[in-house]
């Protein structure tokens, strides 16, 4: 299993968002070029769950993909943390919220955000 999320990109509209689950999970959104342009999760206090935090989105992206899992929080600052170790930077729709208490990982990628 690859650390990193590698579903399939689902075009991001009213009716790809409202075919979801009410499940718990992470998903990330993506621009027209598919790069990740957020990083977001699903947990017990999301209304209606994945379906809920994506349809919150729909004008942002253009793209989005889900992994479903209950452990949500964890895989959410794992992958926020992948994607800084990748590129040298955090998705750009991601706050500082989201990322102020995470740690680092050794660099893995080629360090560029390109779309930022």
């Amino acid at each position: 299993m690859s650390l990193r999320l590698s579903k399939q990109w689902v075009p991001l509209n009213p009716q790809s968002a409202g075919q979801l689950k009410g499940e718990l999970g992470v998903f990330q959104l993506g621009n027209e070029n598919k790069e990740v342009i957020y990083i977001g999760s699903a947990g017990s206090r999301s209304q209606f769950g994945l379906r809920g935090e994506i349809i919150t989105h729909l004008k942002d992206a253009a793209f989005f993909r889900i992994e479903v899992t209950s452990a949500y929080s964890t895989r959410f600052q794992e992958l926020l943390m992948l994607h800084h170790a990748d590129f040298g930077c955090y998705p750009t729709l991601n706050s500082e919220s989201d990322t102020a208490k995470l740690g680092k990982l050794s660099p893995m990628g080629k360090q560029t955000c390109t779309y930022n």
